[in-house]
């Protein structure tokens, strides 16, 4: 709540909040007067995304359109003056791979959907934990874990194919530079030794780069295993 109080962000995303809409105290969804809404799994303490806002809200959907997707609470898309937000949280694929399929799946039904989306000429701001380091640059120790859940071959494929479609990885425009990371395992002090993962983007159509003023990394800011991520968009 401080920290919501200090950096005074127009917009705030929320990804993995694990509860249901109902059970949400008053105070959080009236926190600070901001508008807000929510997406909850149909499934108790799991998944589930947030938005929060100084501008009133437009139209909200809440699907892609993929069942099991949208029965776990993994999308918030919202119609702003001159751009559309979408919040989301990519599943993870599970360390076994098990579930790897249904994240490709999910990978692939979001590519369709941006690439009408940006067809149409819209201005769109997708935000959120994707589950994927991109490049060798996205984490500390790409040769160890280039097997691993997060870093495959695969999974990086679909960042790729978001950007050929047209978006920006908006941190990126800004910092070409190693060792800048938005999430590290609990473990091994992974943290303290800055042995972390880019996993959390915020991708902005081609339209938007003229507005794009600023990205950053709040890695300073705990409370998760992440840390708070970015971007000033200036309107026309």
């Amino acid at each position: 709540m401080d920290w919501v109080e200090n950096e005074n962000p127009d917009i705030l995303c929320l990804q993995e909040v694990k509860i249901q809409e109902s059970e949400i105290p008053f105070d959080l969804i009236y926190l600070n007067d901001y508008h807000s809404c929510f997406n909850t799994s149909e499934r108790k303490g799991y998944s589930g995304v947030a938005v929060y806002s100084k501008v009133d809200l437009g139209n909200i959907k809440r699907k892609l359109n993929f069942s099991r997707f949208d029965a776990e609470g993994r999308l918030l898309e919202i119609e702003f003056p001159g751009f559309i937000l979408m919040n989301i949280y990519i599943p993870h694929g599970a360390r076994d791979k098990s579930k790897m399929s249904y994240k490709m799946d999910v990978f692939r039904k979001l590519q369709g959907y941006l690439d009408k989306r940006r067809a149409k000429g819209e201005n769109i701001v997708l935000a959120g934990d994707f589950n994927v380091a991109h490049e060798e640059i996205d984490l500390a120790r790409p040769r160890e874990n280039i097997n691993n859940t997060m870093f495959t071959f695969s999974e990086r494929m679909q960042v790729g194919k978001i950007l050929k479609l047209g978006y920006l990885d908006s941190f990126r425009e800004f910092h070409k530079e190693g060792e800048n990371f938005s999430w590290w395992p609990y473990y091994r002090s992974a943290r303290e030794r800055n042995i972390g993962w880019r996993i959390d983007y915020i991708f902005v159509s081609d339209s938007l780069k003229k507005n794009l003023k600023d990205a950053f990394i709040l890695s300073d800011v705990i409370g998760s295993d992440h840390c708070p991520i970015g971007v000033e968009i200036n309107p026309d």
